[in-house]
């Protein structure tokens, strides 16, 4: 499949000839000015692609509960995360991209660092390019350090044309 660029996919690329060592860094430095939260929580950028999408955060103290494990918020940031940053690689620069639902169910205690693997199937990206508006069902796989998921989720995402269509006065 043919992908197509946009101003995220650009950024991507661009961090992509920096040296191996400083790519995952920068790409979460710029990624986290797009989305500025995203640095306040220390989410790190692994992989990045058109068709999957790799984000990470550490168990850390800022971001963990009560029991000393990830917060249940800052786990579904992850998914939400990587499922829009996924769909963000693919958005025409002309649409708008919205969370439309998002949907958590916490299945057992979370142990240690948490990674989220978005991807997207062909079918899926080609239909951002063909549609006007439309939704996507992301799939994405939340897994600890145990390789275990302590969480399954569904992120639904939607697309708009950025401008409105004018209206005639009649």
């Amino acid at each position: 499949m043919e992908y197509r660029k946009n101003s995220m996919s650009r950024i991507a690329d661009k961090v992509g000839k920096l040296p191996v060592g400083w790519r995952r860094p920068v790409l979460s430095m710029m990624f986290g000015k797009i989305v500025p939260f995203l640095a306040t929580a220390g989410l790190r950028f692994e992989e990045v692609g058109h068709d999957r999408l790799t984000v990470s955060i550490r168990n850390r103290k800022k971001v963990q509960n009560h029991i000393r494990g990830v917060h249940a918020a800052a786990m579904a940031l992850l998914a939400e995360t990587s499922t829009g940053f996924v769909v963000g690689m693919n958005m025409p620069d002309d649409k708008l991209m919205l969370l439309k639902s998002m949907k958590v169910n916490y299945i057992k205690r979370a142990q240690g660092d948490m990674r989220a693997v978005a991807t997207l199937t062909p079918q899926q990206i080609q239909s951002m390019y063909d549609q006007d508006k439309g939704e996507v069902l992301v799939e994405v796989a939340v897994t600890d350090e145990s390789g275990e998921s302590p969480i399954i989720c569904e992120m639904l995402w939607a697309w708009i044309p950025k401008k409105r269509p004018e209206v005639s006065a009649a």
